[in-house]
């Protein structure tokens, strides 16, 4: 059978609300997006497994739900090393695999299982930020930088050298332009074979001032300089300052950094047009977790952001193109749909004949050719400070308010994660503003129940007997 190629470009805390086709910014510009939905599919109500990026890199690679293997959080967070990736699958069935960009899994280090060689990925450029504090630089990663930042600055401006494959390499220029670059490439040389080429951003996450000198001067702003551990100010202080609502043009550095993203993907785009190569490219974008609000991003009219199980901290951008497949039209597809669905649509399209025991996603290719499909009963989510179960048109949330992980987001990202039983009809009330947990307590009973049942299997019985502690007390109220 003829295989199609697949390109997944992942961003890294884009906005729900940011891309100019939806008109809620006009300053927002992101033609390629805006031209990849209107010939894909839109998945309105499209969810990442977690609030922040570890877990959820990790379920989109293997499509399974990181609580199995304990990730919930930062701390616990890591790559469950007996997972079959989405990249071993399809290499097994003779594609050409390329990772470019940004790795984040946990604190994995070079030969470490979660690096793109060792989990499939014949080719690959990355940065681990999972020894970074969780991001990358946006235009140095040399030696020369590591030794001038210091021990912590370097480590907190993540300015470390990238990897090709297994060796490290330098890089002075904007990393985002290489990313594109080097995918491009990669499309270039996978000859007869289908291709998977999953490009990782590392924008559109928070330090957006590090732009091109050049960016800066053509859009007029003024540069922002980076943390130096010899500074008076210590680096809490600092980034304290470095985000929402104390960084001056933050909004205006966010939208620079997304639309030079943009214009990387519509290179690839446009490069898939040239080769002949779109009709049969299964094309996906989608971001690793809720919009960051702190960094200026909009989840407009979503509620919450990043590091919350509010909608604004789960659902984010999907879009997804296949023209021979009949992902096309410009339509929006309103099924549950999970970033864990990749792995076995995608492998279902690619005619993988493998068992995918193991696996939370479901094949969700006849919803995006506009079919009637079953799709997902119910999503979970669970952070062990906070849970949440959607189910149809309802989203349970369970939030331990006082807990320690909830005070250092409240405290240093500005957000609030709330606190409580909650209970919402998400399809009608996006922003999340009509509790109805006083009013509909067998809904409640009913998506607790779910959710424990499931934490059971997952083997979390611990976090079970915390939540229903919480939950217990609400519905003795009534």
């Amino acid at each position: 059978m003829t295989r199609p190629n697949v390109l997944v470009v992942l961003s890294d805390d884009h906005g729900y609300a940011d891309r100019g086709a939806l008109g809620l910014d006009p300053a927002v510009s992101t033609p390629a997006l805006d031209r990849l939905a209107a010939e894909g599919v839109t998945c309105t109500d499209a969810y990442v497994a977690a609030p922040i990026c570890n877990p959820s890199r990790a379920a989109l690679i293997s499509g399974a739900h990181p609580a199995r293997w304990g990730s919930t959080w930062f701390l616990d967070t890591r790559f469950d090393d007996s997972r079959t990736t989405l990249a071993e699958h399809l290499g097994a069935l003779g594609y050409a695999t390329g990772y470019f960009g940004k790795v984040h899994y946990g604190p994995e280090q070079p030969g470490d299982r979660a690096t793109p060689p060792e989990h499939g990925f014949e080719e690959s450029y990355y940065g681990l930020a999972g020894r970074q504090q969780g991001r990358l630089h946006y235009t140095t990663h040399t030696r020369a930088a590591v030794e001038e930042y210091g021990p912590e600055g370097n480590w907190r401006m993540a300015v470390q050298p990238m990897f090709h494959n297994r060796d490290e390499v330098e890089l002075e220029g904007f990393l985002t332009a290489e990313l594109g670059r080097r995918a491009r490439e990669f499309v270039a040389g996978a000859g007869e074979r289908p291709f998977f080429a999953m490009v990782a951003f590392n924008a559109v996450h928070n330090f957006c001032w590090q732009l091109p000198p050049e960016e800066l001067e053509r859009r007029g702003l003024p540069v922002h300089a980076d943390w130096d551990e010899d500074g008076q100010a210590s680096y809490a202080d600092w980034y304290d300052g470095a985000i929402s609502p104390h960084l001056e043009h933050g909004r205006e550095y966010y939208l620079a950094q997304l639309e030079l993203m943009d214009a990387e993907i519509g290179r690839l785009l446009d490069d898939l047009d040239e080769r002949g190569l779109a009709e049969d490219t299964i094309v996906v974008y989608l971001t690793d977790n809720g919009g960051s609000t702190c960094n200026y991003g909009s989840n407009a009219p979503l509620s919450g952001t990043k590091y919350t199980l509010a909608e604004g901290g789960v659902r984010v951008p999907f879009l997804v193109r296949w023209p021979d497949g009949g992902w096309s039209g410009g339509r929006e597809c309103a099924s549950l749909v999970s970033s864990m669905d990749l792995l076995p649509t995608i492998l279902a399209a690619a005619g993988a004949g493998t068992s995918l025991d193991g696996v939370d996603g479901v094949d969700q290719s006849a919803a995006w050719r506009g079919e009637q499909a079953d799709g997902h009963g119910a999503l979970h989510w669970e952070c062990g400070f906070q849970a949440a179960v959607r189910s149809g048109d309802l989203k349970l949330r369970v939030v331990h308010g006082e807990d320690p992980a909830a005070e250092g987001v409240r405290t240093v990202e500005h957000t609030d994660p709330g606190d409580g039983v909650t209970l919402h009809d998400v399809r009608h009330d996006v922003a999340e503003s009509d509790d109805l947990a006083g009013r509909r307590p067998d809904d409640v009973r009913r998506l607790w129940e779910a959710h424990a049942a499931w934490l059971h299997e997952v083997g979390r019985d611990d976090l079970a007997a915390r939540h229903a502690a919480r939950v217990d007390a609400l519905l003795a109220q009534g």
